[in-house]
């Protein structure tokens, strides 16, 4: 008799700010309680900037209960707090007043088809002031409550952390073989540092910022992995929106829109190695809940609940779909073309797995 075959599973947490962190755990909540699926034993957890945040924690042993717990201001003895209210307040503060990244600028020139309007613009913004040293303190408190060392960095689930080098444009995952040694609060720290925001983090000279700026996701990083099945939770997308009035949520919208469209093509490309891919993104529900700032913290408990809520009836109703029909084809390009393959415009990047 055949033994049967371990499936592969990975969890990839994407980019959205504070609020984007409090509709992740709840969508990661509704998600574990529909299926009975442990997040936390996944064989690969990739995060970028907010996502990273919450990976981490997954990676050291958090679970997704406790991080909705503290959305809810419940916390058991020893478990971290998810407070963000150090970052300061839901606008940037006065930046520097001198160009980002002239290096960026000048590669992104030299190599117009590597570059994106947000890695240009990243390069353009003045150079932010804020601090975000309340995140990597989240999770300094994280390996306390686990009983790490600092340098520790988690590997079951193996943990990667995408950041984008602010000098050359390129996507780092850090914790995997092929990038610089950094510790893991300070790789988070370097995820979530949102360009003309706040200051890049550097470590050995050079500067690193928010992997959203690259990808909101970076899901096309897992082709060569040799993944089964890959659940993708992408709060800065929307694979249906709303009709906001205000000029800031218009403007937040069309960002989303470009990020979405990236993240079609990436799924794309990981579906075309047959690798099974659940996308969960906020829908109109959870977009009206958001508003237009994604660092907003007086919506934090009104996004979570809702995340809870439309996450939960999603995965009834694509459970109930599974059940009825049968299952479509596995690349079916949209009537846009979205689900199109896009080219690889990285340097192949090692995740350091084996098998």
């Amino acid at each position: 008799m055949s033994r049967r075959r371990t499936v592969r599973r990975g969890l990839v947490l994407g980019a959205g700010g504070v609020l984007g962190s409090a509709w992740m755990i709840g969508a990661l909540r509704a998600v574990e309680t529909e299926t009975g699926r442990d997040l936390a034993r996944s064989d690969l957890v990739v995060g970028t900037s907010a996502g990273s945040v919450v990976a981490s924690l997954l990676g050291l042993g958090i679970s997704v209960e406790a991080m909705a717990n503290s959305e809810r201001g419940i916390h058991e003895s020893g478990d971290p707090i998810l407070d963000y209210r150090d970052l300061g307040a839901s606008l940037p503060p006065r930046p520097k007043m001198r160009m980002g990244s002239p290096r960026l600028l000048t590669a992104s020139a030299l190599h117009p088809r590597h570059a994106t309007p947000m890695v240009t613009l990243a390069a353009l913004l003045p150079q932010g002031r804020g601090k975000i040293s309340a995140v990597g303190d989240l999770v300094l408190a994280g390996m306390g409550r686990a009983g790490v060392d600092p340098n520790h960095w988690p590997d079951r689930p193996a943990l990667r952390i995408v950041a984008m080098n602010f000098d050359t444009g390129d996507r780092v995952l850090f914790g995997s073989p092929e990038a610089p040694r950094m510790s893991l609060p300070d790789a988070v720290m370097a995820s979530c540092a949102i360009p003309g925001w706040y200051a890049p983090i550097e470590v050995n000279g050079q500067r690193f910022v928010d992997g959203g700026t690259r990808s909101p996701t970076s899901v096309d990083l897992l082709v060569d992995v040799g993944l089964d099945e890959v659940v993708v939770v992408a709060p800065a997308c929307s694979l249906a929106t709303d009709r906001p009035r205000g000029a800031v949520a218009l403007v937040e919208r069309q960002v989303r829109r470009a990020a979405t469209r990236r993240l079609l093509r990436e799924v794309a490309l990981l579906e075309g190695v047959g690798t099974r891919v659940t996308v969960i993104c906020p829908g109109p529900d959870d977009l009206m809940a958001m508003g237009g700032n994604l660092m907003d913290l007086t919506r934090r408990a009104e996004v979570f609940e809702t995340s809870l809520s439309t996450t939960t009836d999603f995965l009834r109703a694509t459970t109930r779909t599974r059940h009825r029909a049968t299952p479509p084809p596995r690349r079916t390009p949209s009537a846009d073309g979205l689900a199109q393959p896009e080219r690889r415009d990285d340097p192949p990047v090692g995740l350091g797995l084996a098998g």
